[in-house]
């Protein structure tokens, strides 16, 4: 304890009858590890869960747990306490849990408007014009149908006991059935459950009375709820503190969250990327907390992804305890090394929602950008030596040939890496100079420091050849050479007005005041958001029409993607083509028309394209050759990453 910073982090906490040995919880994500339609536990699901333990945090909580499977389930994949067969897989991950001195609670719900999704009927408190899928599938509930659902609650509550679980928590948040009867945005009904606050209480409250009638204090029951839902006309928090005041008889422990599924924006703030500011729901949780006192322990999740901001959370007494998911899944040993005052090792989360690509398929979590290993902890021990140590040649030092030299490193091989330029980190400088990327320039620092740190041989300055691959002679070589600038052959393209979006987003070419962008994907759209951010008036084309340029991000990312575009005031341009650059600006082509954009400077960002040539010369000189990261496909930071770690696992041993 001595050793580390955070002393406020790891002081212990008592909950009810529970211990916490720290004030960290791993908060509940959707992972899909059990089994796709029983949601008995498997292998994978225990591996996980076991691996969260292990990152010492004080508690863990699995994510979206349905009361019912029938009408309440809202993702393939989710754990199953529906049945009391499913006691005896639900002890295995307490026992395993509890081998590390940590608790284990289960996100308890019923999905209410979500389960439509699922394309069953979901039971709702009112049928709504903006729910997402045909009216046909939504029920308004019956008291019979809403006793039903208070029964399932209580016995889930039960077979969690049964199970040796240390909490459960009971989830009134986001939109889901008992969250939606909280709120006068979902709730229109005109009985005893609609209407005024208190009545609009009633049904979430008798849910908490039966579980509380299973506990008997015995194990504590945390809730979860929302600062801020995010849709306008909406409950605001003051009502919800006071509906609190009420649950608190039933209740040990809060945890404040924010936002609404699948409706823009709202969702945005539910699973906070890097465009949604750290810590968007501290202020929240200290307005519970300054209204409950003690009588609840309060904790807080959003975009808490450092331990410096946690530690500043508990000190300033706005929250008891700190929520974290994505920052837990980049480092499995962030809490770890915290506490043995080794916090500059912790690989920071770049919050780049990778982790959360398959969200919504039957796919389950797997391969963080930071920590390929991230779901496949049944397949990778967290350190595998290499039987056979061997000269290994890594040309390119971006972040997928930082990632598997390290590794193969740290398995004990000869590991020399090759870098033409005269630092490492290939494209993460640019991809990290958006001003909202503050956690991609943090892992671009860790990174870099982390492979000279872990043994390899660097050689910067160093353009490989294929004779130079046969003089070094190594047993095996991995490129990662990643992928050069695409510039079509189109007049003007070389002009003194025409900037690469490499060098602005490295800020080594000047703009002027009015700038067009050729190229609206990722990097030329958060090039046109930085600059219009600072004041430029920018103007991006593509000749791609809109859905097929963001394919990558989700609803949690798109909406407040375009939200940040249209703050910076920046005019989009779909299914437009460049036709040529003049001293004057753009001439661009739309629907047959031409007409001519005028600007300062052009700037382009027609994307990659990697040297097939080049690849296929050197792909013939080493039998045992991988090709990683965008080299391999032009794609994302957290492909780079994964391909390599796949490559380093795969190398013959």
């Amino acid at each position: 304890m001595a050793l580390n910073h955070f002393p406020h982090i790891y002081q212990p906490i008592q909950v009810g009858t529970m211990h916490m040995k720290n004030r960290i919880q791993y908060s509940p994500i959707v992972t899909n590890h059990a089994e796709f339609e029983s949601g008995r536990v498997t292998r994978q699901l225990l591996e996980f869960v076991s691996a969260q333990a292990q990152t010492g945090c004080g508690l863990v909580t699995i994510g979206s747990t349905p009361v019912d499977f029938e009408h309440g389930r809202d993702f393939y994949g989710c754990m199953s306490v529906t049945n009391d067969h499913d006691i005896s897989g639900l002890r295995l991950l307490t026992n395993e849990i509890h081998t590390y001195d940590c608790n284990l609670s289960a996100e308890l719900i019923h999905a209410g408007q979500w389960a439509a999704l699922n394309d069953i009927e979901a039971w709702v408190p009112s049928i709504m014009d903006v729910f997402p899928k045909d009216k046909s599938l939504y029920k308004e509930i019956t008291r019979k149908e809403m006793d039903v659902v208070v029964d399932h609650f209580m016995k889930a509550t039960e077979r969690c006991m049964k199970a040796g679980f240390d909490m459960v928590m009971c989830h009134i948040a986001h939109g889901n059935l008992l969250s939606a009867f909280l709120s006068t945005y979902w709730n229109h009904r005109n009985d005893a459950y609609g209407g005024s606050a208190k009545n609009r209480w009633k049904f979430p409250l008798e849910v908490m009375e039966a579980m509380y009638s299973v506990t008997k204090g015995r194990i504590p029951i945390e809730v979860r709820v929302v600062g801020d839902e995010r849709l306008e006309g909406a409950t605001d928090i003051r009502e919800r503190i006071e509906f609190l005041k009420e649950a608190s008889k039933y209740i040990d422990m809060l945890c404040v969250s924010t936002g609404t599924l699948f409706y823009g924006n709202a969702m945005c703030y539910n699973m906070p990327s890097y465009y949604v500011p750290n810590g968007c729901n501290i202020e929240h949780a200290a307005a519970f907390k300054e209204a409950l006192g003690d009588k609840v322990a309060v904790s807080v999740v959003g975009g808490i992804n450092s331990l410096e901001l946690a530690e500043k959370v508990l000190a300033e007494g706005k929250a008891d305890i700190v929520a974290m998911a994505k920052a837990l899944m980049a480092d499995d040993r962030m809490i770890v090394k915290g506490e043995r005052g080794q916090e500059k090792d912790i690989v920071p989360c770049m919050r780049c929602m990778y982790c959360l690509r398959n969200q919504g398929t039957d796919e389950s979590i797997h391969g963080c950008a930071a920590n390929p290993r991230l779901g496949f902890e049944y397949r990778f021990p967290r350190f595998m030596p290499a039987k056979k140590h061997k000269k290994v040649m890594v040309i390119g030092g971006g972040p997928g040939g930082m990632f598997a030299a390290s590794t193969l490193a740290e398995r004990g091989h000869e590991v020399h890496l090759f870098e033409k330029a005269n630092k490492l980190g290939g494209r993460l400088h640019e991809a990290s100079s958006l001003w909202l990327k503050e956690g991609f320039r943090r892992y671009l620092e860790r990174a870099a420091r982390g492979t000279f740190e872990s043994g390899v041989h660097v050689h910067l300055n160093t353009e490989i050849t294929a004779d130079m691959v046969r003089a070094e002679a190594p047993d095996t070589l991995i490129i990662a050479l990643g992928a050069d600038e695409f510039v079509p052959n189109i007049p003007g393209v070389d002009g003194p007005n025409v900037v690469s979006v490499v060098d602005v987003d490295r800020g080594t070419a000047k703009v002027g005041k009015k700038v067009v962008i050729c190229g609206a994907g990722l990097s030329g759209a958060e090039c046109a958001m930085g600059l219009g951010h600072e004041g430029v008036d920018c103007t991006i084309v593509d000749v791609l029409p809109e859905d097929q340029l963001y394919t990558n991000m989700k609803d949690f990312t798109l909406p407040i993607f375009k939200m940040h575009l249209d703050d910076g005031k920046v005019k989009r341009l779909y299914e437009t083509a460049v036709q040529e650059i003049t001293e004057k600006g753009v001439v661009v082509k739309k629907n047959g028309r031409k007409r001519t954009i005028e600007c300062d400077t052009v700037i382009t960002a027609f994307g990659l394209k990697k040297n097939d040539a080049l690849i296929a010369e050197l792909k013939e000189i080493v039998p045992e050759t991988y090709v990683i990261g965008d080299a391999r496909k032009v794609g994302l930071v957290g492909d780079a990453t994964n391909s390599a770690y796949y490559a380093c696992m795969s190398i013959d041993s």
